[in-house]
């Protein structure tokens, strides 16, 4: 697996690279802010004008943000990953790929809340978000660090 399946100019993968970090900082900034939201829901009771308007900003964030980063941090990664078939040989690349996959867990995870929340049936509480929120920020810290330092 040393040829690309992709051929990439120079240029073209600083490109590709930029739109994978864009993907990458929404898709982040959605996963932090929705337990955020969470948190507060909870505490909303339902059926109220609060309520309701947690839960059409809910869904506005997943479906308008968290979603379609989520899908272009994956396209441009695996384009990236097509054009540089090396990296896989690497152990850091793996790793991070683990935590990506644990992200993706977490994705799935939110969508589940939210549907939760939208038919009024939420069963966990304040601290339970509290501590969800903390989980996308820990993955992301190891993540950084993996493609940064690259220590193995």
């Amino acid at each position: 697996m040393n040829e690309p399946l992709i051929a990439l100019s120079g240029t073209a993968l600083l490109w590709i690279k930029a739109g994978h970090v864009i993907g990458v900082i929404a898709w982040m900034a959605g996963m932090l802010y929705l337990p955020r939201l969470f948190v507060y829901h909870v505490d909303a009771t339902p059926g109220t004008t609060q309520s309701e308007t947690f839960k059409i900003m809910e869904r506005r964030l997943m479906k308008a943000i968290i979603n379609p980063a989520m899908i272009m941090t994956l396209i441009f990664g695996v384009i990236l990953l097509l054009a540089q078939p090396e990296l896989m040989r690497q152990g850091w690349l793996h790793a991070k790929l683990t935590l990506i996959f644990g992200l993706f867990a977490l994705h799935g995870m939110m969508s589940g809340w939210l549907k939760a929340f939208a038919a009024d049936r939420n069963r966990k509480s304040a601290k339970f978000f509290r501590i969800v929120n903390e989980v996308p920020t820990a993955l992301m810290i190891l993540i950084v660090i993996l493609v940064i330092v690259r220590p193995f």
